[in-house]
């Protein structure tokens, strides 16, 4: 813990006798011209009682704000780590007036420790800054991406815009990826602790090209090509974030336990005992069960009239699923197992259109609605200077 002082001084301008009065200051909302300031960070094993006594705050005051304040914040929460702050008085023997614990870095809580004790919470003053970085894959996007000093969310943020479009267990060293986003500021802080919106991206992956510029259409953000076109589809490219696709759809496959063949009108994906699998995309579960035809626990959905979808070889199914059960596109359905006739864990994923079973890995997704015709114009104008910049760095 230290002690700041941050009194006022009067300036005096040179060969006047006239003083300029200094602007007040403030910290949390509070004038603090004539109180110090005391910052500290909770420690293992401290609780409120501990941090306030230290400062002389009375036992009664204490209890009144953690039975009294729950609504404000509840204290027994506070997490180790986190800053807290007294403003004492400038006497001989300083008081504690106020107590501010920082709840994140832009939330914090309030308590006034004498009068009439009360409490409000506030939020810091946050600006964001456009930023763009760019970088070339050597192993994986999230290690290209980390070593260029970006957070993790706006990796994840990325997998999330490209999930319909862009194969991330597919990508290969040469490809690249460019991104322009709104990094996250406390005013008064030069360090970001957060990612905003992202702007566009490029991402160039086994000689293709794919664009994402964020666009706002009848009241929601998606993003969409050079083109227009949607960049969400209307299922995912996998159900599941697997290790390796261990067999492909075949009409003559040899099977790996009964040794012999015959078709697998899927795709097997390999992946840890427990990995979540998520449908592909909206729909309805229309059949839960036991497959005794080798496939174990298996879940099938319909998406609509043309598609649907199997899941097969699951450890389980996810909470609250049942036939009759509506799904969202991502939803956890249920988790990879090896039941009924498998080697080892993975899921085994159907894909059928109009009834007849297709290739999931050739199977191209239709788009989601474009930019409408009427907004197309002004979407290339406003999407110009940042292709430029994409293309320029």
């Amino acid at each position: 813990m230290f002690l700041v002082s941050c009194g006022c001084r009067n300036e005096e301008t040179s060969g006047k006798k006239t003083k300029k009065q200094a602007e007040p200051q403030y910290l949390y909302g509070i004038c603090i011209d004539s109180l110090d300031v005391l910052e500290g960070q909770v420690q293992k094993n401290e609780f409120l009682a501990n941090i306030l006594q230290k400062e002389g705050v009375s036992y009664g005051t204490v209890n009144y704000i953690d039975r009294n304040h729950r609504g404000v914040f509840d204290v027994r929460k506070i997490k180790v780590g986190n800053k807290y702050t007294f403003l004492l008085t400038r006497d001989s023997i300083p008081t504690a007036k106020y107590w501010i614990y920082e709840i994140d870095r832009t939330n914090y809580a309030v308590f006034q420790l004498t009068d009439s004790l009360s409490a409000w919470r506030g939020e810091k003053e946050v600006i964001t800054k456009v930023e763009h970085v760019g970088v070339e894959i050597k192993s994986s996007l999230w290690n290209a991406m980390r070593e260029a000093g970006c957070d993790a969310s706006l990796i994840l943020e990325l997998s999330d815009i490209y999930a319909w479009t862009i194969d991330f267990f597919g990508i290969q060293a040469g490809d690249s990826c460019k991104v322009i986003y709104e990094e996250k500021y406390i005013v008064h802080d030069t360090i970001p602790f957060g990612i905003g919106n992202v702007l566009a991206a490029y991402f160039k992956s086994g000689g293709d090209s794919k664009y994402a510029f964020s666009y706002e259409q009848d009241g929601r953000k998606e993003y969409f090509d050079e083109k227009g076109e949607n960049l969400r589809k209307a299922f995912l490219k996998a159900p599941l974030n697997y290790r390796r696709i261990s067999s492909t759809f075949s009409e003559a496959r040899m099977h790996p336990v009964h040794k012999i063949v015959r078709p697998h009108h899927g795709v097997d994906y390999a992946a840890p005992s427990g990995t979540p699998v998520q449908s592909i995309g909206d729909g309805t579960v229309i059949a839960k069960g036991w497959d005794n035809k080798g496939g174990g626990n298996y879940l099938k959905i319909k998406h609509n009239s043309t598609y649907t979808t199997t899941y097969m070889h699951l450890k389980g199914f996810a909470k609250g699923i049942a036939q009759g059960t509506k799904v969202k596109q991502g939803q956890t359905i249920g988790y990879v197992g090896m039941t009924g006739t498998a080697t080892g864990p993975h899921l085994d994923f159907r894909l059928q259109k109009n009834g007849t079973y297709i290739d999931p890995l050739k199977f191209k997704s239709p788009s989601a609605d474009p930019v409408k015709k009427e907004n197309l114009d002004q979407y290339k104008a406003d999407i110009e200077v940042l292709m430029k910049i994409l293309r320029e760095h």
